[in-house]
This record gives structure tokens, sequence and C-alpha cells, in this order.
């Protein structure tokens, strides 16, 4: 499986529910996760992907049976494991769910993926063609509230100056939904995402993204 940006799925990947702060109640069972290399799904994030592995394509058809959510797991580039073992992923993931699917004719599948929330994952036996994790809360600091307003400006400013056209932001949106669509907007090599993505104070990712950002000048 690989991510296809934007074309044949014609959807390019957005951020959805602006300023929604929503808790997410875990999957009890184990769920399917999708290893990909330097591939992150953020929370409210909406991203389409191409399913053509055979592997894959099982757990598509698996999902579609049940509540389709899944786990995106990231593969770093430096990331080593034995020739025949599985490729290692960072500890924590994107749990996702499947919005919509197309499936073509020769099997393979067109789907459009969700974002729900960062989650630790801890990986566990699986007689499926696919691997399966467990998910764990990634608990996240909250910016302290003498602060959250001037971050959520920084950040605001940041990331329009790196968009062709303005995104329909409310006022109250939080900083860690802005932290997340600046670091989505940053051309920044996978070691630097992944320590982004990874950060549970939010204080600190915002501060981290807001560094890089000003170290990536925005496009022309």
């Amino acid at each position: 499986m690989r991510p296809h940006l934007p074309r044949p799925c014609n959807a390019p990947t957005r951020t959805v529910g602006y300023g929604a702060r929503v808790t997410t109640a875990l999957p009890q069972a184990p769920v399917p996760m999708f290893p990909l290399p330097a591939a992150f799904l953020f929370p409210h994030q909406a991203l389409p992907l191409h399913v053509f592995e055979p592997r894959y394509r099982a757990l598509v058809g698996d999902l579609l049976d049940g509540p389709g959510r899944f786990v995106l797991g990231t593969i770093l580039p430096q990331a080593e494991a034995a020739p025949e073992a599985p490729p290692h992923v960072l500890p924590v993931a994107g749990l996702g769910e499947i919005l919509r699917h197309e499936k073509l004719a020769d099997g393979r599948y067109l789907i459009w993926v969700l974002g729900l929330c960062r989650v630790r994952i801890e990986e566990v036996a699986s007689a499926k063609p696919y691997r399966l994790v467990r998910c764990h809360p990634f608990v996240e600091q909250d910016v302290p509230a003498d602060a959250s307003e001037g971050l959520a400006v920084e950040l605001r400013a940041a990331t329009t100056a790196r968009l062709r056209h303005p995104l329909p932001l409310p006022e109250h949106a939080p900083p860690s939904l802005l932290c997340d669509l600046l670091l989505q907007t940053l051309s920044a090599p996978p070691e630097v995402l992944a320590h982004a993505f990874g950060e549970p104070s939010i204080e600190q990712r915002a501060r981290y993204v807001l560094g890089e950002a000003e170290r990536t000048p925005p496009p022309a």
C-alpha cells in the first residue's frame, strides 16, 4: 500500500472539523496496521490512499465488514530490521477510520481515511496476512491558559503565510490543530516530522514546529 495523492482519488489531503475537540473511544481489541514509509495520519486529516498489495486489499475487505478503523504506522527511512522481519514503526501513530471506499475492477481499493487521534501502539501476534496492534492512549499536555491565545496567533500567522489560499479556520481553533496544520505544510525531513508528531506537550510541539517553519521559508 502507498499514499496516492491526489490522483486517481481526485481528493486532496485536507483537514476537517476545524476547532473540534473530540474524545475518541479507543478500540478495545487489536486493530489492523498499515505501515507506510514517512507517512503520518493527523487528527482531523482526510487522507486518500491507493491500496494495491494483496494483503492490504484483504485488510480493507475485513475493515469494511466492521467499524473500519485501523492504525497508520510510520516507517522511518533509516529503520533497520532483519531481512525477513517486518519494518519497525514509530511507537506513536494515527488511528483512522475509512470514510469512503471504491473497489476497482482489478481488486484494488481507493479509500479515504479520517484521522481520529494519536495513539501509542503495541504490536500483537497476528494470524492475518497483515499486522495487528493494540491502541493505548496518547496523553497530551495542554498549553497553559495564559499562553494559549498568543501561541495560536503565532501558529495561525505562520500557517497562513505558507498557504496559497486561506483556510476557513474559526477564531477558536486550538493550538494543537493549528500546529498540526503548520507541520503538514513543511517540507521537512521525516525525522523532524516524527519528533513533532510524537511530542506530548502541545506547547513544546508548537515551539518546535514554529522553529522549523522559520528555518524553512514559505513557497514563493
